[in-house]
C-alpha cells in the first residue's frame, strides 16, 4: 500500500449510521362493540271477542262455529279445510263443495 492510499483510509472517517429506530406496528385499537340500533317492532294488538262476531241489519252473526263439546263461549279456529277448537282439541272438517 502507498502512502496515499494510507491516508485515504485514515482520513476518511467512519461515516456513522443512523441508529435504526424500531419500526412500531400499529397498536391495535380496541375494538369497542357499539351498541347496536334495536328496530322497534310495532305491537301487536290484542283480538278482541268483536272479531268473532259481524254486524248485520242490527243482528249479530257469528262467524266461527262454537265448539260441540265445550260449548257456547269457545269459538273454533279456522284451518281452511277444518274447525279445531283450541281448548279441546277437537276437530271438525269442512265439507268439500262438489260442483256438478
Amino acid at each position: 500500500m502507498s502512502e496515499e492510499e494510507k491516508t485515504e483510509e485514515t482520513t476518511e472517517e467512519p461515516v456513522e449510521k443512523p441508529a435504526e429506530e424500531p419500526v412500531e406496528e400499529p397498536a391495535e385499537k380496541p375494538t369497542e362493540k357499539k351498541p347496536e340500533k334495536k328496530v322497534e317492532k310495532p305491537k301487536k294488538k290484542k283480538k278482541g271477542v268483536f272479531v268473532h262476531y259481524k254486524i248485520e241489519e242490527e243482528e249479530l252473526k257469528r262467524l266461527r262455529p262454537f265448539c260441540e263439546r265445550c260449548g257456547p263461549g269457545y269459538f273454533m279456529a279456522d284451518h281452511g279445510n277444518r274447525y279445531t277448537c283450541g281448548h279441546c282439541g277437537f276437530t271438525r272438517y269442512k265439507q268439500a263443495e262438489t260442483s256438478t
